[in-house]
């Protein structure tokens, strides 16, 4: 094989993204592109341009908005949408919590993460969609680490590890019985570094978030996380300003910062090369149980 028909290694994975973006445009009536302003779903969305544009996206963009989000992240979400001139969708937890439909945990960092799972499936419901495309990696979590590109949830948005379908060749079944929905992950086969260097390859613009900056931090569990009003703090909290970057973001209440000088995609692909922790480990709600992943994806998480 030649120099010109050899693919590098993010164009491999660049194509595979492209590829399972047309799938679910073939293969359901209502899919949905899930959107929150991270780095993973900002790459989808510079995928999803390539493989529709000069057309409109076939899905919409749709945020599930804990109320608990960074505000970079939404303006960024806003920006991106009115950018791209494609329809955003968003629904608010705080609605789901004001009908009764799930409770707020209580105490100092009180997360939203779990019963923001309320709010998509109503979301599924409302709009009838009948796949949902997600960012997540298989990198990041063992229980991503064995989940299927299309991952079938029943009718009640649960997901079953012991019944997932084979994915043979790169051949996708999305046919599902009434009610069902299948949630599918493009870029499943990519790392953390694969992110960041096409990031830097296909110069695609994030949040402010992602690169070190000045801001107010209290520790909790060895961990970095921004004060915000959504935490109670008390006379045991010591409030530092510290130069911070995010390498994941979540919600305010659960998501940490790690500290870091990196404030060019270069210097965090060179710091991400040395790291000896994972991009996940600065997630609260992932360290609640060995099975906090697991969990919440039975119980219709992302």
């Amino acid at each position: 094989m030649t120099d010109l028909h050899r693919l590098s290694h993010l164009d491999q994975l660049e194509s595979e993204a492209i590829y399972i973006l047309r799938e679910v445009a073939a293969q359901f009536e209502r899919p949905a592109l899930l959107f929150s302003g991270g780095k993973d779903s900002i790459c989808l969305v510079h995928l999803a341009l390539k493989a529709f544009r000069p057309g409109k996206f076939p899905f919409p963009l749709v945020h599930i908005d804990t109320g608990h989000n960074f505000d970079e992240a939404l303006k960024f979400r806003d920006d991106l949408a009115e950018r791209t001139g494609e329809k955003l969708i968003v629904r608010y937890v705080q609605d789901s919590i004001d009908q009764g439909k799930a409770v707020e945990e209580k105490g100092k960092f009180p997360s939203r993460n779990a019963i923001q799972a309320v709010t998509l499936l109503d979301t599924i419901a409302e709009f009838k969609f009948d796949a949902c495309i997600g960012g997540a990696r298989r990198d990041e979590e063992k229980a991503r680490a064995k989940e299927r590109i299309f991952s079938v949830r029943d009718e009640f948005g649960s997901w079953d590890p012991k019944l997932q379908r084979p994915e043979l060749w790169n051949i996708y079944n999305g046919k599902i019985h009434v009610g069902e929905n299948v949630r599918v992950f493009p870029i499943s086969n990519w790392t953390e570094l694969d992110v960041w260097e096409y990031i830097r390859k296909e110069n695609i613009e994030l949040p402010s978030l992602y690169f070190s900056h000045q801001r107010e931090i209290v520790w909790r569990e060895d961990l970095v996380f921004p004060v915000s009003k959504f935490i109670s703090l008390d006379n045991s909290d010591k409030v530092e300003t510290r130069t911070v970057r995010f390498r994941t973001v979540g919600d305010m209440t659960c998501t940490a910062a790690v500290e870091s000088e990196a404030n060019t995609i270069d210097d965090i692909i060179r710091e991400i090369q040395i790291s000896r922790t994972t991009e996940r480990g600065s997630r609260l709600d992932d360290k609640r149980s060995e099975a906090a992943m697991e969990d919440r994806k039975k119980g219709g998480y992302f």
